[in-house]
């Protein structure tokens, strides 16, 4: 099973996502934001050979970690000091999205096939949209950066398929609740179309992505109010067939 390892590049966010409570703070873990130093990464990374366990390494918590100013050199020296993974088993990276250019993808995709590692140890980028519409994005990521966004995935896919490469796939996440709820179709089409254009598949699950393939997860709302949340989720992902399931709660009990 192994052990999740999340080394937080940076508690620091470039959008204000309206469900997410790191908009709605100026400090982190009680103290405040910044980036992790350079020496704090390489010892971290060093720390993980006496873990025990197979360990999933994630540069991610709170903040968005594609901000931090060394973002690349931090992810290509992981990797290059993970030969035939000595020090983490698995990657993945969660992202907005906004900082997302050409070489940065270049980068990304080449890591996930170098040789020297087990195939699937770069597996997934888990890009949280959540919006179609350039309204929906304003209202549910607090910033106008849907096209952009939208842009550098798109991009991102292309390259891959320049490359001929199939990893790192895509986890597409969209997180159900007033104010998209209604563009769930629109979000689940678009990409279905983009990936068909380039001739991938596309899977679309209603709870936490468990298959080495490019997906749409619709996720539910995590609120105050979660059996309304729930039922609103389960209410899209019907409405859209995604699944016959009956009750409200559509996720296990781990997932989020």
């Amino acid at each position: 099973m192994g052990v999740n390892v999340n080394l937080e590049l940076t508690d620091r966010c470039n959008i204000r996502c309206r469900m997410c409570s790191q908009s709605m703070r100026e400090e982190a873990h009680g103290q405040p934001m910044r980036h992790m130093a350079w020496e704090t990464w390489r010892a971290a990374l060093a720390g993980l050979r006496s873990m025990g366990e197979e360990v999933h390494l994630c540069p991610h918590w709170l903040g968005e970690p594609t901000i931090h100013p060394q973002f690349d050199r931090f992810v290509e020296y992981a990797f290059f000091v993970n030969d035939d993974n000595r020090l983490f088993r698995s990657f993945k990276l969660h992202t907005n999205g906004v900082v997302f250019g050409e070489e940065r993808a270049r980068l990304l995709i080449r890591l996930a096939n170098q040789p020297g590692q087990r195939l699937d140890t770069f597996n997934f980028i888990h890009f949280s949209i959540d919006a179609h519409s350039a309204e929906a994005y304003r209202l549910v990521k607090g910033a106008d950066k849907r096209d952009q966004v939208y842009r550098n995935v798109e991009r991102f896919l292309q390259i891959r398929a320049e490359m001929g490469m199939e990893r790192p796939f895509v986890t597409l996440a969209y997180v159900v609740q007033p104010g998209n709820a209604e563009e769930a179709g629109a979000f689940l089409a678009h990409w279905r179309a983009a990936l068909s254009a380039l001739g991938r598949p596309l899977r679309a699950t209603v709870d936490w992505p468990d298959q080495a393939a490019d997906t749409v997860y619709l996720r539910p709302l995590n609120c105050g109010e979660q059996a309304e949340a729930d039922r609103l989720h389960a209410e899209v992902c019907r409405a859209l067939g995604l699944t016959t399931a009956a009750g409200d709660r559509l996720r296990g009990a781990e997932s989020f």
